[in-house]
């Protein structure tokens, strides 16, 4: 997934801490590393891989109204795969909000994108500076997730687009998470989205990846434990994954898709426009009931 994996370290502890870096840090620049190692065709799906697909950014893309030119934001952009893909086949101008370094490396390495190590609850960029945004795999490991929301409405231009992948609860989970994720149910995510300022557009379930995409992921994957698999940290990283994966396989958690898209701040009324304070007459009139 996509990674702002270091908001929530503050409260979390070490080894949740060790467990976010090594599955979205450590496990990052290997992948860039297997990547070199297959060739190009590999590195947009290695580099979306636990998150995005094509039919996924298809549609987030068409929801979003993409075209050449749009400034895109991706907040969290890990590796950077769903940024390079839009700019691939929409031409849109990415910026990638990344705070993992070995993640902001890969993805410079991989894609030669603008990488900004920083994360999305202080977004260094200005109100209304981007089109649209995605936040793709990283609410869920956010611990505060209004702020980010509430950053992110802070740049994006007036009915400026939000693409969101959230993995989303389906009840009280059973079985354990993995480390430093907390899954919003449905309702809680609408909720949440309402107030941060955000109006709800569509949402859909995440359609699967097409074989070939899967495929090539997973021999960069492949390539990364055989040559990792001593490594503590890919022991950490496995075990995120298996975690997530039993959560899945039970049917307690589910993936969606979500377009929202930033409302208006309320306008300050100006002095002249509020109404004058009333006068001696009217307040004594108003507390006593009626004329004296």
């Amino acid at each position: 997934m996509s990674t702002s994996a270091s908001m929530s370290a503050s409260a979390s502890g070490p080894a949740t801490v060790s467990a976010l870096t090594a599955e979205f840090d450590d496990v990052a620049g290997w992948t860039a590393d297997a990547v070199e190692q297959l060739g190009p065709a590999y590195a947009i799906p290695a580099a979306c891989r636990g998150s995005a697909n094509p039919a996924a950014l298809a549609w987030l893309a068409e929801a979003c109204e993409l075209s050449p030119g749009t400034r895109l934001l991706d907040v969290g952009a890990g590796v950077g795969g769903p940024a390079a893909w839009a700019a691939e086949r929409f031409g849109v101008r990415p910026i990638l909000l990344e705070p993992m370094p070995a993640a902001g490396r890969a993805a410079a390495r991989l894609f030669g994108l603008p990488v900004i190590a920083a994360d999305g609850t202080r977004v260094p960029l200005r109100d209304g500076s981007v089109d649209a945004a995605w936040c793709l795999g990283v609410l869920d490991v956010v611990r505060d997730k209004a702020a980010l929301l509430r950053e992110v409405h802070r740049v994006l231009r007036p009915g400026g687009s939000l693409g969101l992948l959230v993995v989303v609860a389906r009840g009280r989970l059973v079985l354990p998470a993995p480390e430093g994720n907390v899954f919003p149910t449905r309702r809680e995510l609408g909720g949440l989205l309402a107030a941060t300022g955000f109006a709800p557009v569509q949402e859909i379930d995440r359609p699967d990846a097409p074989p070939s995409w899967k495929r090539r992921a997973d021999r960069v994957a492949a390539v990364v434990a055989s040559q990792h698999r001593a490594d503590p940290a890919m022991a950490l990283a496995d075990r995120q994954g298996e975690r997530l994966g039993r959560l899945f396989a039970a049917g307690q958690i589910a993936v969606r898709l979500v377009h929202v898209v930033r409302r208006p701040a309320p306008r300050p009324v100006p002095p002249e426009s509020r109404p004058a304070p009333p006068g001696p007459e009217a307040l004594v009139r108003t507390i006593c009931g009626g004329e004296r």
